[in-house]
């Protein structure tokens, strides 16, 4: 077993979750449907997919399934598709993404930490076709951070300096600043 726990999942979830937030609350009503090229997803339908696409993981790792076959996508995935389709104001996307992420938080902080170790079968055409628990688990937060990168790319083409830089910015700010004519090391 690994040093990892579900609390630690729980918890790195979450502050990816926060800031997935922020980035949701930075961007203006009204460039929700701000597409950055044609046939890419709005800010809207990004930040929708963001929220609901845990709950396929809760669905199979919930029920400590250990194989996953077509039928199940086939049946799953238009399920999420439809209930983030009907995410369409930013009020009901920030209240989604704030209550679906507790309750994944909270979902992964209670799963016991042997499960993390499980095998998970996929179809063979899938490889690997087979994926730990633990792997599952932790592509969420991948796939959450990779869609928020192009939301941060996003507010820099709507002229928002996104929030993780202006914190890195102040925290420059603050630090002392060499004397003039000091050479360094």
């Amino acid at each position: 077993m690994h040093g990892y726990t579900s609390k630690d999942l729980g918890r790195a979830f979450r502050t990816v979750r926060e800031n997935t937030i922020q980035i949701a609350e930075d961007i203006p009503a009204d460039q929700y449907g701000f597409r950055p090229a044609e046939g890419s997803q709005s800010v809207a339908e990004t930040l929708a997919h963001i929220a609901v696409i845990p709950g396929m993981q809760m669905r199979v790792h919930g029920d400590r399934m250990t194989e996953l076959n077509f039928e199940f996508f086939q049946t799953n995935m238009p399920l999420l598709m439809a209930e983030a389709a009907q995410l369409t104001t930013k009020s009901d996307i920030v209240k989604a993404l704030h209550n679906e992420g507790e309750e994944f938080g909270t979902f992964l902080e209670k799963l016991p930490d042997e499960a993390l170790a499980e095998e998970v079968h996929f179809p063979p055409q899938i490889q690997p076709n087979v994926k730990t628990r633990f792997e599952m688990l932790l592509s969420v937060k991948e796939h959450e951070m990779h869609h928020r990168a192009q939301l941060m790319v996003v507010e820099r083409m709507l002229g928002i300096v996104p929030h993780l830089t202006r914190r890195m910015q102040e925290r420059m700010a603050q630090m002392p600043q060499p004397k003039a004519g000091a050479q360094g090391a």
